[in-house]
């Protein structure tokens, strides 16, 4: 997530939680913005995201590993109240009836999350919206 706008910018599933799935998500989240070096990833302490593998591919980027507190959940509670909604808002409510299906009805709430969802943070725009406002006021000034 880009806490910037909230946006979603990488992602991807599979069965466990391991350094490979984070990894293509990151992936996915660097091939789309191409943020310039220094860039802070603020994760909490799960192994994956110490991993050697990990810290290898984010030097790799130029990144800087920023990681919360020993449960401390609150240093990352934007990114975990956006799993909270797509659990309780979304997935949840809707039978799941095979890993295929979940996968689509994920990427389905990736793109309504990021194109419709308003965020108060962002004046009540969705995070696309509040990016391209962005980038209209930045490029008059």
């Amino acid at each position: 997530m880009d806490l910037y706008s909230r946006r979603i910018v990488g992602w991807h599933i599979d069965k466990r939680m391991t350094t490979d799935l984070i990894s293509k998500a990151l992936m996915k989240a660097y091939n789309l913005r191409l943020p310039p070096q220094g860039l802070v990833f603020h994760s909490d302490r799960g192994s994956q995201y110490t991993s050697k593998q990990f810290r290898k591919l984010l030097a790799s980027y130029g990144m800087r590993s920023s990681m919360g507190d020993v449960g401390a959940c609150w240093d990352n509670a934007v990114v975990e109240r956006f799993f909270g909604s797509l659990k309780h808002d979304w997935l949840f409510k809707v039978n799941q009836p095979t890993r295929e299906f979940m996968k689509q009805d994920v990427a389905a709430y990736m793109k309504y999350y990021n194109l419709e969802r308003l965020h108060s943070a962002n004046g009540d725009l969705s995070p696309v919206e509040f990016e391209n406002s962005q980038l209209k006021v930045s490029s008059f000034g």
